[in-house]
């Protein structure tokens, strides 16, 4: 589960802003998010609904995310940031003489990309504990010895979590990932900013060019839509702007305050 704090806006074309938040502090970038964000901005008036899409301006930390909904069935669809393959075939130490090799690509946010096999594991029969475990090592070894920049800010070089995936991208098919992120959270969707990097790691490697579709499972088999939509302006950098699409869902609406006087409701932090 992730948090959208909605803030002011700071970029002129942009319909609002919004601050990510989860187990560890805040992202740069949130696909899942800006997916629900797009309907909310629309239900809640921030953005008047036109016919037969809509198009809401979200700008994130990462930079401004546009989101494209259909007014008929609320699905919805989100153009990346430029997103591009940093690093590939990086060799990094994971135990005692125990090397893997991990691409780091970034589509919001930066990821270490692993197929499962070369951890030992299968990511459809292997308990979600295992996976995480082992991803949450990774990116910690890849934090050590992998040194990452960004051309637009040093606040977005910085590695966010571990996607473990299966070997079925390279072959066309629909590919199972699991996305590792923050303190050892577990993404319960397919993670649209991971899926944003997968695809420009695709493209990186000559497998999915522009136009071309792939479809994401999670662990828990939610999906998404992607596909390398344009070429991105970002020099010195091989960088497209990927489409990813899925659908949000309400559960439910709460209410906080601050009642006068309760210290504990200023917040805190158990550890």
């Amino acid at each position: 589960m992730y948090g959208a704090l909605l803030v002011e806006p700071s970029l002129p074309e942009a319909d609002l802003a919004v601050l990510f938040l989860h187990n560890k502090g805040y992202s740069t970038m949130c696909g899942h998010a800006v997916i629900a964000l797009g309907r909310y901005a629309i239900d809640e008036g921030i953005v008047e609904q036109q016919f037969p899409k809509t198009t809401v301006n979200i700008e994130c930390p990462c930079g401004l995310v546009q989101v494209e909904v259909d007014s008929a069935t609320s699905e919805a669809s989100f153009i990346s940031v430029p997103a591009f393959a940093l690093l590939l075939n990086q060799e990094i130490e994971i135990d005692n003489g125990h090397n893997i090799k991990v691409d780091i690509s970034y589509g919001g946010a930066f990821y270490a990309l692993v197929e499962d096999h070369q951890l030992g594991l299968n990511i459809e029969q292997d308990s979600v504990e295992k996976l995480t475990n082992a991803a949450d090592i990774v990116t910690q070894k890849a934090k050590e010895q992998l040194k990452l920049t960004h051309p637009d800010s040093d606040d977005l070089a910085f590695l966010y979590g571990t996607i473990i995936t299966d070997s079925n991208l390279t072959s066309k098919k629909y590919s199972k990932n699991i996305c590792v992120f923050a303190d050892a959270q577990v993404d319960r969707s397919p993670t649209g900013s991971g899926v944003t990097a997968r695809m420009a790691q695709a493209y990186a490697r000559d497998i999915y060019q522009i136009g071309e579709k792939a479809k994401f499972k999670s662990i828990v088999d939610s999906e998404f839509l992607a596909e390398v939509h344009s070429i991105a302006n970002l020099e010195g950098y091989n960088a497209v702007h990927v489409k990813v699409s899925g659908k949000g869902f309400y559960t439910g609406r709460s209410s906080f305050f601050y009642d006068e006087g309760d210290e504990l409701g200023k917040g805190f932090l158990c550890r």
